[in-house]
C-alpha cells in the first residue's frame, strides 16, 4: 500500500520564487489586457466589430473575473475610434402638445442650442413689451381705437339729437345708455314723471319705445366695427412683433441654416409668439401680476427645447453601463406636476433613459437585474427589432394609468447591447426565448480558470503589480507573487491552473496590504499574505470551530483512532455563504437477511437528494455485479450519514457507504484513523469529487486536536490528486509521518488500506482466494440468499 501514500510534493504545486525571475513587483512592466481568457476577448473583438442587426452581445462567466471591468475599456477603446453619434431633443409640437416633435442635432449641438434659446427668451423679455411702448406704435392703436370710437361716438351723437327733440336725455352710464324725458330742460325724477298727464306720458312711453328701436338698429354692426377693429390691431400686433421678432430670429436662422428641423420650429415658434407675447408680456394685468422670472419660466416652457441626448464632440461613441435597469432608467420617463388637484405634464418633461444615451454606442447591462425588473425583457427585445426607442409608460397598456400623458415622437435606435450574467441565465434564455439567439448572437464565454504555466505566472505577477499602482500598495516581494499564486490554485482546485476570480485575488492583496501597513512593513511578503488568509478564515470560521468543538467533547461522534465494525468517517463540504470548510461525518451500514434491498436512509426520510440516492444505487450495481453472479443478490441493508439533520448530496460518500456496507455485512472492523471520500461507478473504479482540500483539512483538524499519531489518514481519488493545494500545516504533518494521504483508484485498494486484509483475485475455478476479503463477502451474500430462500 506504500505505493497509494502521497509525497508532500503531491499535496502542493509550490510556486518556487527563483523561477519568478524577479524580486519585486516593481521591476515588472504593467499588463495590459485580461489575464488568460483569449477566447472571450476574441469573441469580444469579434461581437464589437460586427455592424449588422442581432449581433448583441452576451458575457457569460463568474463573477469577479475582471469580465466588467475589461469590457469597459475595451469599449471606451473602441469608442475612441468611432464618430460621436447624434444629439437628440424634443421640441413643442404648438399643433398638438401631446406629440412632442424630436429633433435631431450634429454632435455638440444640442447644449449649444439650448443656451441659444434660452438667450432667445431672455432677448424676448427685454423686447416686449418695450417693443409696444414704441410712440409709432401708439399712434397706429390710438389711430384705430379712435375710429372705432368716432365711428361709434357719431351714431350715439344722432340718436342723442333725435331724442332732444323729443324733449328725451340721453345718458351714458359706464358702458349702458338710458332715456329719460325732460320738462323745461331738466330730466323728470319718477315723481315728477308719475304726476304727468296720462296723454303726456303714453307720449314720453312711446319715444322712448322708439328711441331705444332706432338705437338697437343704428348699433347693429357694432360687433362687425368691433371685429374690424381688433383685426387692425391684432394685425397691428403682428407686424409689431414680427418686427420686433426679426432681429432675435436672424442670427438663430443664420447659424442654423443647414438644420431643417430647426428652421422649422424658429417658424413654428415665431407663429406662437403672435399669441403668448400678448398673453405674457404686453398684457397689463399680466405685467402686474407676473415676476420677469415667473415669465422666463413660462417661456423657457414653451420654446426651450427639452435636450435628451447632449453629447460632447470629442471623437467618442457613448459607453454606458446601467446599473438598475428599470423601465424608466431604460427607456425614459413623463413626469408630472399637480396643478388644482390635476395630474399634468408638458414636452419639457420627458426625462431620457440609458437607451437614449447609448443610442449610437454601447450599452452594459447585468442579465440577472434586467430580467428581474417587469416589462422590460419584452419592451428591450421589441425596441431592437424596431429600432425604434419610444418612450411611454407600460402601466398605460395595463389600464393603471388615469391620467392624460404625451406620446413623444419616436427616435431610431442605433445601439449595441451587452448583457452580462451567469451561464445558467443564458442557457434558460436560449431555451426558453426564440428571440433571444436571433438578438443575441455573439457568446462571449469567461473562463473560470486559467491554465498554470510560466507565462501565466509572469502575466498574473504583472496584474497585481497593475493594481497594487492603482491602489497606491507598495510593490510585493517575489515570494508574496509567490504565494498568491498559490492561493490562486487552491481557489482554482488545481495544481496546473489558477483561478480567474482577479477580483477575490485583489481582496486578498488589499488585506495583506493592511497588515503590512499595520505592521509598518516597507514592501507586501509571503508572510502578510498567509496572515491575510489566516485572519479571513479566522473571521468565517465560527461554524467551522462550533462542529470541531462538539466532536471533541463528544457531541457529534467521530473517531479518529481504533477499529469498528460497520462504521466509517466519511468526508463532506459545508457551504455558508462565501465560505466552505470540510467536516467528517459519521456513516454507519447495518445488513440482514431478507430481500428489502440497501435501503438509503436519507432518501427514506427525504433529506437525500437524487445525486447522493443514485450513489447509493450504484452499490447495489457493484455488489451485484462483483459478488452475485451465481446466485440472486438478497439482501437487507440500511445506510445512514449520523448525526446529519440537513439536506445531503453528492456521490462522494459512495465510496465509503460500500467500504462501511461490506464491513456490516462481513463482520470486518474498520480503521477509525482513516476518513474517506470518493465517488465510484459500478465497476469499482473511483471517480474524482470536488472539495478534496476542504475535506482533508477538516479531518486534519480533528486528528491534530485530538493529537497525530501518525497513524491517522485520509483517502481520497487518484483523479483528485491534481486538485491538491492543501495548507501548509498539512503538509508539514505529512512530512513528519504524522499524517497521510492517500490515493485509490479502485474501491478494493480503500479496503485493503481501511481493513488490513487483502480483497482477493478470482483463481481459475472463480473463486476468490479462500480467507480474503472477497471470499468473505461472497460467502455471506450466499448465506443470506439461503436464508431468503427458505424464510420464502
Amino acid at each position: 500500500m506504500k505505493k497509494l501514500k502521497l509525497s508532500t510534493n503531491q499535496l502542493i504545486a509550490k510556486q518556487p520564487v527563483k523561477e519568478l525571475g524577479f524580486k519585486s513587483t516593481d521591476e515588472l512592466e504593467n499588463y495590459v489586457g485580461i489575464l488568460g481568457q483569449e477566447r472571450a476577448t476574441s469573441a469580444i473583438q469579434f461581437g464589437v466589430a460586427m455592424h449588422r442587426t442581432g449581433y448583441n452581445i452576451y458575457v457569460m462567466g463568474e463573477s469577479g473575473t475582471g469580465r466588467m471591468s475589461y469590457l469597459r475599456k475595451y469599449l471606451e477603446t473602441e469608442a475612441k475610434r468611432q464618430s460621436p453619434p447624434d444629439d437628440w431633443a424634443y421640441i413643442n409640437n404648438f399643433d398638438n402638445s401631446r406629440e412632442p416633435k424630436a429633433v435631431r442635432l450634429p454632435a455638440g449641438h444640442g447644449n449649444k442650442l439650448q443656451k441659444d434659446f434660452e438667450g432667445f427668451v431672455d432677448n424676448l423679455l427685454l423686447t416686449f413689451p418695450a417693443a409696444f411702448e414704441n410712440p409709432t406704435y401708439q399712434q397706429r392703436k390710438s389711430l384705430i381705437e379712435r375710429e372705432f370710437n368716432k365711428r361709434y361716438d357719431q351714431t350715439i351723437d344722432e340718436i342723442e339729437q333725435e331724442a332732444l327733440k323729443r324733449d328725451i336725455a340721453l345718458y351714458r352710464d359706464q358702458g349702458s345708455l338710458s332715456f329719460t324725458p325732460m320738462q323745461k330742460g331738466k330730466a323728470m325724477d319718477e315723481t315728477e314723471f308719475a304726476q304727468l298727464p296720462d296723454k303726456k306720458r303714453i307720449k314720453f312711453n312711446n319715444d322712448i319705445s322708439e328711441l331705444e328701436t332706432m338705437l338697437n338698429e343704428s348699433l347693429v354692426e357694432l360687433p362687425q366695427w368691433k371685429r374690424e377693429s381688433n383685426e387692425k390691431l391684432q394685425k397691428l400686433n403682428q407686424n409689431t412683433i414680427d418686427q420686433a421678432l426679426e432681429p432675435l430670429l436672424k442670427p438663430l436662422r443664420k447659424e442654423y441654416n443647414n438644420q431643417k428641423s430647426v428652421l422649422e420650429y424658429l417658424e413654428a415658434v415665431k407663429q406662437h409668439l403672435h399669441r403668448s407675447v400678448i398673453d405674457l408680456l404686453a398684457d397689463d394685468r399680466a405685467m402686474e401680476s407676473k415676476e420677469d422670472s415667473t415669465k422666463r419660466a413660462a417661456l423657457i416652457e414653451l420654446y426651450s427645447p427639452n435636450l435628451v441626448v447632449a453629447l460632447e464632440d470629442n471623437g467618442a461613441a457613448p459607453v454606458i453601463y446601467e446599473s438598475h435597469p428599470s423601465y424608466k432608467n431604460l427607456f425614459g420617463r413623463i413626469e408630472y406636476a399637480s396643478e388644482m388637484g390635476a395630474l399634468v405634464t408638458n414636452y419639457r418633461q420627458i426625462c431620457p433613459g440609458s437607451l437614449h444615451q447609448a443610442n449610437g454606442g454601447y450599452l452594459l447591462l447585468d442579465a440577472n437585474k434586467l430580467l428581474e425588473e417587469p416589462f422590460v425583457w419584452e419592451a428591450l427585445k421589441r425596441a431592437l427589432k424596431e429600432k425604434q426607442l419610444k418612450i411611454e409608460s407600460p402601466y398605460a397598456e395595463l389600464g393603471m394609468l388615469n391620467t392624460i400623458t404625451l406620446n413623444p415622437e419616436e427616435i431610431p435606435l442605433n445601439v449595441k447591447i451587452i448583457l452580462v450574467g451567469s451561464r445558467d441565465i443564458y442557457y434558460v434564455l436560449q431555451q426558453l426565448d426564440p428571440d433571444f439567439h436571433e438578438m443575441f448572437r455573439v457568446l462571449v464565454d469567461f473562463d473560470d480558470r486559467i491554465v498554470r504555466d510560466p507565462d501565466s505566472v509572469q502575466a498574473f505577477s504583472q496584474l497585481l503589480k497593475n493594481r497594487a499602482d492603482d491602489e497606491g500598495y507598495p510593490p510585493l516581494t517575489a515570494s508574496a507573487v509567490s504565494r498568491m499564486v498559490e492561493q490562486s490554485s487552491r481557489m482554482a482546485e488545481h495544481q496546473r491552473e489558477m483561478s480567474a476570480k482577479i477580483g477575490d485575488l485583489f481582496d486578498l492583496l488589499a488585506e495583506a496590504d493592511f497588515i503590512r501597513r499595520m505592521g509598518r512593513g516597507r514592501k507586501i511578503n509571503h508572510e502578510h499574505v498567509d496572515r491575510a488568509i489566516a485572519a479571513k478564515a479566522e473571521r468565517t470560521g465560527r461554524v467551522s470551530k462550533q462542529i470541531l468543538d462538539e466532536m471533541l467533547e463528544g457531541s457529534i461522534l467521530i473517531d479518529s483512532e481504533g477499529e469498528k465494525v460497520g462504521k466509517i468517517n466519511g468526508l463532506t463540504v459545508l457551504t455558508i455563504g462565501d465560505t466552505s470548510f470540510g467536516s467528517p461525518a459519521r456513516i454507519t451500514a447495518a445488513v440482514y437477511p431478507g430481500s428489502q434491498g440497501i435501503v438509503d436512509i436519507e432518501r427514506e426520510v427525504q433529506l437525500g437528494q437524487a445525486i447522493h440516492s443514485k450513489g447509493v444505487m450504484i452499490i447495489s450495481g457493484y455488489l451485484g455485479n462483483k459478488y452475485a453472479q451465481k446466485f440472486p443478490l438478497a439482501i437487507s441493508a440500511s445506510l445512514a450519514m449520523e448525526q446529519s439533520y440537513g439536506y445531503i448530496d453528492g456521490d462522494s460518500a459512495s465510496l465509503a457507504e460500500l467500504c462501511c456496507l461490506i464491513s456490516a455485512l462481513t463482520d470486518t472492523p474498520i480503521k477509525q484513523s482513516f476518513a474517506v471520500t470518493g465517488s465510484m461507478n459500478q465497476y469499482g473504479e473511483v471517480q474524482a469529487i470536488g472539495g478534496v482540500n476542504e475535506k482533508i483539512e477538516g479531518f486534519f483538524d480533528l486528528c491534530a486536536a485530538r493529537g497525530l499519531t501518525g497513524d491517522q489518514g485520509v483517502i481520497i481519488p487518484a483523479a483528485n490528486v491534481r486538485n491538491l493545494m492543501l495548507h501548509q500545516k498539512v503538509v508539514d504533518a505529512v512530512r513528519a509521518k504524522q499524517f497521510s494521504v492517500y490515493a485509490v483508484s479502485h474501491a478494493e485498494e480503500a479496503l485493503e488500506l481501511l481493513t488490513g486484509c487483502k480483497p482477493g483475485n478470482l483463481n481459475s475455478k472463480n473463486e476468490y482466494t479462500k480467507g480474503s476479503l472477497n471470499y468473505k463477502v461472497v460467502n455471506r451474500l450466499k448465506e443470506i440468499s439461503e436464508l431468503s430462500k427458505e424464510g420464502s
